[in-house]
């Protein structure tokens, strides 16, 4: 079972960015899925989840009305839109999935699969 991040890198703040995860070894279209990401120097933290059907969407306070997630159940891919990216959202971003959609969504994370992170630095 893998998942394997795509999209992060160096931008300056006010940019976009968007991140894409593949999944592999599973049928990741029954799951929940999202993103977490670790800060330099901090826990890691529950960011955007989506339902299996993409009908229901969950994001952090700090992201709300910046960040959209989404998904391709047809090729096992969650997305995440990040716009008006801050310094503070600078971040290894790891992509997650789990059966449980209550479990994706909790703090502290602990979703059953991870894949390796992508990172995310925005510069001031």
């Amino acid at each position: 079972v893998t998942l394997v991040e795509s999209g992060g890198g160096l931008v300056q703040a006010g940019d976009s960015l968007r991140l894409s995860c593949v999944g592999s070894g599973r049928e990741f279209d029954q799951d929940a899925m999202g993103w977490i990401r670790q800060a330099p120097g901090k826990e890691r933290e529950f960011v955007a989840a989506i339902s299996w059907s993409g009908g229901t969407t969950k994001l952090a306070e700090s992201v709300k009305g910046r960040f959209t997630i989404s998904r391709d159940n047809s090729k096992y891919e969650v997305y995440l839109e990040m716009n008006s990216l801050q310094p503070e959202d600078t971040a290894v971003y790891y992509c997650a999935s789990d059966s449980s959609y209550v479990i994706m969504t909790r703090e502290p994370p602990r979703p059953d699969y991870w894949g390796q992170g992508t990172q995310v630095v925005v510069s001031s």
